[in-house]
């Protein structure tokens, strides 16, 4: 199959390039202007053709994977642009083809948001995201649904993604194992995980044996992925902290306003030379929230999907070399 992805320079895009090309795939990767020589030439040293013309990649294609979008940015309105205006642009020169690809877009949890302490979200739940970023995605989602008549679609909604090439999550909490303490949100907290080269496994399906996203059922189309075992902050960390022959890391509870206060030193820390901090409030208002967890089973009634790496500590060793 001929697949285009949007993202391919990035942390999933790369996985599931290869993902794809393992599996006999011809992938072509969509380019901005602004992406470096030494991305472009990576894509090219892994067989993957990059193209920079979004209607003259999509004639080429029979599918595409939509990875692109913004996980930190200023303000909601820079979310908007990047996560829904993307999408919109991509929808929109798929829609003008007399034979459009099916699109699939990685979604996330966030734009379901949390759940309950009670169970799992699952994708019957009505959205409710907290985040900026969240509402972003779901923004793309509803996009999605607006071209659903004329392209087809699926949408997967992936939890916290780690594996090899982790720009975020592994790292941040590597450190708080060598360092020997950290910092958790107050309370009792609950994350789903997955896997990069699950989530690449979960894409690939989605193209194949999805559902579509059918306009006049909010249901149709949309798959919660995940490991399918739901863990704390410090189980987590302990697992990190064994695949890194250290002890487990004293973790130590912090206050909701203390969490946001810390969010906005952050911010203005890094204010000043254009970054973006890694904690910052839009991120705080998801940490205010206990439970990030989401139910499987659609996906694997569907798409036949059963993750494959699910021994926390022994996929951490992988993926920290």
């Amino acid at each position: 199959m001929r697949i285009l992805l949007t993202g391919a320079t990035g942390f999933v895009g790369r996985r599931l390039a290869l993902y794809l090309l393992d599996r006999g795939h011809s992938v072509t990767a969509l380019v901005r202007p602004a992406t470096s020589p030494a991305a472009v030439r990576r894509l090219l040293a892994g067989g993957v053709e990059p193209i920079g013309e979004t209607a003259a990649a999509l004639r080429r294609t029979e599918a595409v994977v939509h990875l692109a979008a913004a996980t930190k940015a200023r303000t909601a309105q820079d979310f908007q642009r990047a996560n829904v205006e993307g999408t919109r642009a991509l929808l929109s020169a798929a829609a003008a083809l007399e034979s459009p690809p099916t699109v699939v877009l990685c979604s996330s949890l966030a734009a379901a948001g949390p759940s309950s302490p009670a169970r799992p979200r699952t994708e019957a739940d009505p959205p409710a995201p907290v985040s900026d970023y969240g509402r972003s995605k779901l923004g793309a989602e509803t996009v999605v649904r607006g071209f659903a008549d004329r392209v087809p679609a699926v949408i997967v909604r992936p939890p916290v993604v780690y594996g090899p090439g982790d720009p975020a999550f592994l790292p941040t909490l590597t450190a708080m194992v060598r360092a020997g303490v950290g910092v958790r949100p107050a309370g009792r907290a609950a994350y789903c995980l997955i896997h990069v080269d699950d989530l690449c496994a979960a894409l690939t399906l989605a193209l194949t044996a999805g559902h579509r996203v059918d306009p006049r059922d909010r249901l149709s189309g949309v798959y919660h992925v995940c490991d399918g075992t739901p863990r704390t902050l410090p189980e987590i960390c302990r697992h990190l902290a064994l695949a890194l022959g250290r002890r487990a890391p004293l973790l130590i509870p912090l206050p909701q306003p203390m969490v946001r206060t810390v969010a906005a030193v952050c911010e203005m820390a890094v204010g000043p030379w254009g970054g973006q901090a890694l904690l910052n409030r839009d991120k705080a208002r998801e940490l205010s929230q206990a439970f990030w967890t989401c139910a499987p089973d659609r996906a694997h009634t569907e798409l036949e999907f059963t993750p494959q790496r699910v021994l926390l500590g022994k996929e951490f060793r992988a993926s920290l070399g």
